[in-house]
């Protein structure tokens, strides 16, 4: 994989993901049980759009998302903690292939591993304690994470402050990766294509 250094939430780490298909983006593209997702068109669309425009899609941040964004350092030095495992920050990783998508890992484990972490609503926290798995909402992003970096496993970590972690380790599904690197290599085509198809338009 390739790494890009830039530190996430910057404007040239937006500027790096303008236009790719990216982890957070991934289950618009494929669903969690490895179907077409219907939510693609409409994804492939905003990536169209902000190549053409060259501004980033604009995402209102609710009150658990900024919350999340301040509990995040601490849930990853207290998954460093109950781990015995140091966690490497990394900006916008690419695929060494060349194609135009990405993720951006909440931390890299040790040389086979990652992490990738939500701290959610106090009532999301309780239900993802009570299954107990992998939300299925974030299949695609881990998945993507595990294809991109070519590592072996990622932890899945739900954080809380007043309530216990949930920690899930969850190790590639070959199938699956297989059929979401080939819907983000078609979308990646169709986006290449279309953009240079309305650029042609502009001259």
């Amino acid at each position: 994989m390739k790494i890009l250094d830039l530190e996430q939430g910057t404007y040239e780490w937006l500027q790096a993901r303008l236009g790719c298909p990216s982890g957070s983006g991934f289950a618009k593209l494929i669903t969690s049980s490895g179907q077409p997702s219907s939510s693609a068109e409409t994804y492939i669309n905003q990536l169209i759009a902000e190549l053409i425009t060259g501004e980033s899609t604009y995402v209102q941040k609710t009150e658990w998302m900024e919350r999340g964004n301040e509990l995040e350092p601490i849930a990853r030095m207290n998954y460093e903690l109950e781990t015995d495992c140091e966690v490497t920050e990394v900006g916008f990783c690419m695929p060494d292939s060349g194609l135009k998508c990405g993720v951006s890992p909440d931390g890299l484990v040790g040389d086979e591993g990652g992490i990738e972490i939500k701290c959610p609503a106090p009532s999301t926290h309780v239900k993802y304690l009570r299954k107990g798995r992998l939300p299925t909402e974030y299949k695609a992003q881990v998945m993507g994470c595990l294809w991109i970096t070519e590592r072996k496993w990622w932890d899945f970590m739900s954080f809380h402050p007043q309530m216990p972690n949930l920690l899930i380790r969850v190790e590639r599904d070959e199938e699956y990766i297989g059929q979401l690197e080939r819907l983000v290599t078609h979308a990646c085509q169709i986006i290449e294509k279309e953009v240079a198809e309305i650029k042609e338009k502009l001259l």
